[in-house]
């Protein structure tokens, strides 16, 4: 009967705050993501463990480092798909990417019919964490005029937008919907990361968040009992657009 008096939490002690993971790299083999179906089956297992239903992965498509296509992410989703079912976890993969905004993917805008989006036309981008791109502008309006609305993972972590944070909502008032990845929150890229994220999440800017799951380390952190409180703490499922990715 003392159970009546306890304190409602968002959402079941074990399990992430959101059902559809938007940031991944599960694909076996194809980026630096895992290597082999065997290790994409535990993340995708462990992933279903935390209460994600859907996932969409996302390779890397780099200019000058994985030039992933259809042909290659094509055969990596069948394979992990059947992988699933012959294992018995009944997860909905899908498969869209992360594009690094660079002279390459500006290649792929102008010459391809169609992108890999999360969702109808959402497109997920990153930018270099060295330097912040000249052109961000010109390739924003590129994107925006070719029918995407771009999708920004995790600009928590780029170091250049930490001594000036209006920079975020620079980024959102220009078109972006800012993704940030669950762990940034708990420290496990560092403190300024973490403060960048929490600040995103305060601020009402970020509008997805995303796991950015790469290996088993980042599978460990997203289990830890203490990171977890701090999921439940900064990221309301109410407040993402995760939820939509699968209307």
């Amino acid at each position: 009967m003392f159970n009546l008096f306890k304190k409602k939490t968002t959402a079941a002690a074990g399990l992430l705050p959101v059902q559809v993971d938007m940031h991944s790299h599960i694909l076996p083999g194809i980026d630096d993501g895992a290597p082999d179906v065997e290790t994409s089956l535990v993340l995708v297992r462990g992933l279903y463990d935390l209460g994600i239903r859907t996932c969409i992965a996302t390779p890397h498509i780099i200019g000058d480092l994985y030039r992933n296509s259809d042909e290659t992410i094509e055969p990596a989703l069948l394979k992990l798909q059947q992988a699933c079912a012959a294992a018995a976890i009944p997860m909905q993969i899908s498969a869209a990417a992360e594009y690094m905004l660079d002279d390459y993917f500006m290649e792929l805008l102008q010459r391809q019919p169609k992108l890999r989006t999360l969702h109808k036309n959402l497109l997920l981008t990153e930018l270099p964490y060295i330097a912040e791109p000249v052109n961000l502008p010109e390739m924003l309006f590129h994107i925006i005029t070719s029918g995407y609305q771009p999708v920004l993972a995790h600009p928590e972590r780029y170091l250049y937008f930490h001594h000036n944070y209006d920079q975020y909502k620079w980024l959102k008032d220009q078109g972006f919907i800012l993704q940030v990845n669950f762990l940034s929150i708990t420290g496990y890229y560092g403190k300024n990361v973490a403060r960048a994220a929490r600040y995103l999440l305060d601020k009402g800017l970020a509008g997805m968040a995303g796991t950015d799951l790469h290996h088993g380390r980042h599978l460990s952190a997203l289990q830890s009992a203490a990171n977890q409180q701090l999921f439940q703490k900064y990221i309301k499922d109410a407040l993402l657009q995760n939820k939509e990715l699968q209307a």
